[in-house]
């Protein structure tokens, strides 16, 4: 699967930290999703790590101080920035940041960073008295004017033995941030996509409750795969462990009305609805407000029924027009292309993906899924077994063709 790294250049930028080890990992993780990363290391830097490290993960050269003067010169520089697709510099010192603040450009890096024309992204890491140092927090307010993109340092302990803000960011935060980057053009960009994920959760006592098993993969690689169009997203779940992705605007619910209210919050002026979200179907009656005791012979449960979101969405789409396009999923043990037609027709939905949760290889809890698409126009669409991420594309490339989009224009 095209990822929105490959064969972009980005330019990582390595200061003299401690913190180097990250930046070793996320050169590695640029180089797996396809991306050709130059490095280029400080003096300090190379205190802390060889050019060799890098070459390694990356198969291209890291460069240092030496090669701004070597065989090519003056024009090193120049070609490292004019072909970046982004500069990162992680980790970045409280001198490096001074010197980008200021203009002064004396070594490779510096001097890059002052002929690049691409977004700039830094990761600050240092002592948190240095971070907290007027000097060094005006610096960042000039670079943020600027339009440099500044991530971190988060707190936790330092190199100094103490604990405090300092920390560089994790790889994988950094990875995140820089995809978004590469992907504010494409397709989707300047709409809105809302995505539902996860199960809800409907409390029979403050301990207990009633839930869905839906682990919250599909929906979450929906909106990824939404914001790798270039959508503006926002993304509404219900319990889970998953990290959401970078960019996007990430609602936290727990049950169905809660679910409800956000999606209605969140619709105004929506381009698309993708309804991935496990939605508890009931609830009980009357939740207590003390645990149920084991010695009291256990809850009599009366149930209800949820809220119907889809069906609150069809009302507001046919009065305002809004979201566009609307996506249900459907999971079924029994009858999957009956029930999911009727499920279609009855929710007034474009499309709807289908898929068997009996099939032990797709569905809940795991990274595959096999689905069948049904739209609107009684089409039926069989896709083989393939990765979650691999649906979600999928699903994302109908969305941009039902709107009339070309899917083309990306990355």
């Amino acid at each position: 699967m095209i990822t929105p790294f490959q064969d972009k250049r980005i330019v990582l930028g390595v200061t003299g930290s401690i913190a180097v080890y990250k930046s070793v990992d996320l050169a590695s993780k640029l180089a797996q999703s396809g991306a050709v990363v130059d490095v280029i290391l400080t003096q300090s830097a190379t205190q802390f790590v060889t050019p060799l490290t890098f070459q390694s993960v990356t198969g291209q050269p890291a460069y240092t101080d030496s090669d701004l003067w070597g065989s090519q010169g003056h024009i090193q520089h120049i070609g490292l920035a004019r072909h970046a697709k982004q500069l990162v510099i992680a980790p970045i010192t409280a001198n490096t940041l001074a010197k980008l603040a200021h203009g002064i450009a004396d070594n490779l890096l510096t001097v890059t960073a002052l002929a690049a024309r691409c977004p700039i992204i830094l990761a600050p890491a240092m002592d948190g008295d240095m971070y907290a140092h007027p000097a060094t927090q005006t610096n960042l307010d000039t670079l943020r004017q600027r339009d440099v993109t500044i991530i971190g340092p988060t707190e936790g302990h330092l190199a100094s033995g103490m604990t405090g803000i300092g920390r560089m960011v994790e790889s994988i935060e950094l990875l995140g941030l820089i995809r978004y980057g590469l992907t504010r053009h494409g397709p989707l960009r300047n709409k809105k996509i809302i995505v539902t994920a996860s199960g809800t959760y409907e409390p029979i006592d403050p301990i207990r409750g009633i839930m869905n098993r839906s682990s919250g993969k599909q929906g979450f690689a929906l909106a990824q795969a939404a914001l790798d169009k270039g959508a503006d997203v926002t993304l509404i779940s219900g319990p889970t462990h998953l990290a959401a992705p970078i960019g996007v605007d990430h609602m936290e619910i727990r049950t169905a009305e809660e679910m409800l209210a956000a999606v209605l919050k969140a619709l105004p002026d929506s381009t698309a609805l993708l309804m991935a979200a496990a939605v508890a179907d009931f609830r009980p009656v009357s939740p207590t407000k003390e645990k149920v005791k084991k010695s009291a012979g256990g809850p009599k449960l009366e149930l209800e029924a949820t809220p119907d979101i889809l069906a609150a969405v069809a009302k507001e789409k046919s009065k305002h027009g809004y979201p566009e396009i609307s996506v249900g999923f459907a999971a079924e043990s029994q009858d999957l292309i009956s029930n999911a037609r009727q499920k279609l027709e009855a929710k007034q939905l474009d499309l709807i993906i289908a898929n068997d949760i009996s099939a032990t290889d797709a569905g809940f809890a795991v990274d595959t899924n096999r689905v069948t698409i049904l739209d609107a126009g009684g089409g039926e669409e069989v896709l083989p077994l393939m990765s979650k991420d691999e649906v979600a594309q999928f699903v994302l490339e109908r969305v941009i063709g039902l709107l009339g989009l070309s899917s083309n224009e990306q990355y």
